[in-house]
């Protein structure tokens, strides 16, 4: 019995360490920035865990355990895994209101012009839905964290911009258009503050670049960040099947033509053929209640 104790003991804080390990690798996003003293203290859990593992080892194979001492060593190792889950479970809903604060923010916002309004929504379920549908290596080095808030905020620029000029029903002129190209720099000022946000400015910044470098500021190819090409397809998509007031919403079989038209110019090709071979019906289903498609 004490051995078995011990043996189970040390499977169960090898398994936390690996879990441990396994969180801290996965949770580098805006919610879990990574700073400097955050790095010392995720570094100090792990040197606690290994320094527990090693003293089940200790126990193990150099003293004389009897079944009390055992079963403390078992019975902490089963309390380190319900801590582990409890801070898991913790920062999951930490992030779930964030998100969900931030998205009623943006509602908000949005809500004082027609054109916006559910857009920003729109093009964050589409996002998401999308790199659900991405194959492993497109979606390297991009936390879904911050992806989402990336999505969720890519428009927020747009604050800045007259509402003279959003709301505008015909055409912009030259000098408005050269406005409304400011909006993701704009996005860049107001997130400044936040230096959370340092990772997913650039994927905000460079979303209106177009493959063929003839977007808002000359980016193209392989330069323009892939999170940022990625919400080029589903901004383009949700623009399109949105109803605005200079235009009627188009359908799902038109978006995709046009998608197919520009692909290779101004959406990336991989990326935008992954997204036409969603179902419709799952795109569909990102459409946000309060916006009428």
């Amino acid at each position: 019995m004490i051995t078995i104790l011990i043996v189970f003991g040390s499977i169960i804080m090898v398994g936390n360490i690996i879990a441990y390990v396994r969180f801290i690798k996965t949770s580098t996003d805006v919610m879990l920035s990574g700073k400097h003293g955050e790095l010392i203290w995720e570094n100090i859990g792990l040197a606690l865990l290994i320094f527990f593992l090693l003293g089940y080892l200790g126990v193990a194979f150099f003293g004389r355990p009897d079944l009390l001492m055992a079963g403390i060593l078992f019975f902490g190792a089963i309390f380190v895994s319900l801590a582990l889950v409890l801070l898991y479970h913790l920062v999951d809903v930490l992030k779930d209101r964030s998100i969900e604060i931030t998205e009623t923010l943006i509602g908000v916002i949005e809500a004082r012009d027609s054109n916006l309004n559910g857009h920003s929504r729109n093009v964050q379920m589409l996002s998401m839905c999308l790199y659900r549908h991405l194959p492993a290596f497109m979606k390297e080095g991009i936390s879904p964290v911050s992806f989402e808030y990336a999505a969720l905020l890519h428009d927020v620029g747009k604050l800045g911009v007259p509402e003279s000029i959003l709301n505008k029903p015909g055409k912009l002129t030259e000098g408005e258009w050269e406005v409304m190209k400011q909006h993701p720099k704009i996005a860049m000022d107001l997130l400044k503050t936040l230096p959370s946000f340092d990772e997913i400015k650039d994927w905000i910044l460079y979303h209106h670049e177009r493959m063929d470098g003839k977007g808002y500021y000359g980016v193209k190819g392989e330069d323009i960040p892939v999170a940022a090409r990625i919400i080029a397809v589903c901004d383009t998509y949700s623009a399109i099947t949105m109803r605005r007031s200079y235009k009627d919403k188009r359908s799902h079989e038109e978006a995709m033509k046009i998608i197919g038209d520009v692909t290779g110019t101004q959406l990336d090709s991989e990326i935008a053929a992954v997204f036409m071979n969603i179902p419709k019906e799952e795109l569909q289903a990102c459409t946000p209640e309060t916006v009428d498609f």
